[in-house]
């Protein structure tokens, strides 16, 4: 899991058990960099305004694979009280917390290292939760999903790639690079149908979405 990744215009996403290896510290610099002089990507940027929509004031965020914590920021910003990041490595905490404290939002934000596939109740329920650029980093995405649905009280908002001929070209292409170099990253483009069965089995209906060239998103209330 992850707060954001690219090879290109694909996103390099991979099997957690090297994680470390791809999502270093230097990786993180250079997203808080690019946060800090372009803000959040597209896709990120829509999911905010989605929630928003919804009604966002006093809500509570628990962001899964947020990286140096760009997307649950800018949702305290814009009116929920507190929020609470899970990652799988400690690559991103020194990053984390410069913005944080640039922001003034230290004391509103928890972060944990934890899987919460694996460790569910290590991880609060919150009013949303959001996945950016996560769930093709995860080849059970079954789990993942089923988890972090059962942690939102009301909303669940998730990007992931387009299953399009263009990005699954790209994909076979980051999985072939990765398997020469004897890594075990690999990129997953899962069904979205899929996606939004296991969701519905845990309660949550798709309500709006959004899709660039690259990636879509899918907004769910619970229900």
């Amino acid at each position: 899991m992850r707060g954001g990744c690219s090879t290109g215009h694909m996103a390099a996403c991979c099997d957690p058990g090297e994680y470390d290896v791809v999502f270093t510290s230097k990786y993180a610099r250079r997203t808080a960099k690019s946060l800090r002089e372009s803000g959040l990507d597209d896709t990120a940027a829509k999911m905010v305004d989605f929630v928003t929509e919804q009604g966002l004031d006093g809500a509570t965020v628990l962001e899964i694979g947020g990286g140096v914590g760009g997307l649950h920021s800018e949702l305290l910003r814009r009116g929920a009280s507190r929020a609470t990041n899970v990652e799988l490595s400690t690559a991103y905490e020194s990053e984390a917390a410069n913005l944080s404290d640039e922001s003034g939002l230290t004391d509103r934000v928890n972060r944990l290292i934890v899987d919460v596939v694996t460790d569910p109740g290590a991880v609060p329920s919150a009013d949303i939760v959001v996945l950016h650029r996560v769930v093709c980093c995860y080849p059970d995405f079954a789990a993942l999903l089923g988890a972090a649905a059962d942690r939102a009280r009301q909303m669940l908002v998730f990007s992931y790639p387009r299953r399009r001929l263009l990005t699954r070209a790209g994909t076979l292409g980051e999985n072939l690079g990765y398997a020469i170099r004897r890594r075990d990253f690999r990129v997953f483009v899962h069904s979205p149908d899929a996606m939004l069965a296991v969701l519905a089995d845990h309660g949550h209906w798709p309500v709006s979405g959004g899709q660039n060239t690259w990636w879509q998103f899918t907004g769910t209330v619970s229900g």
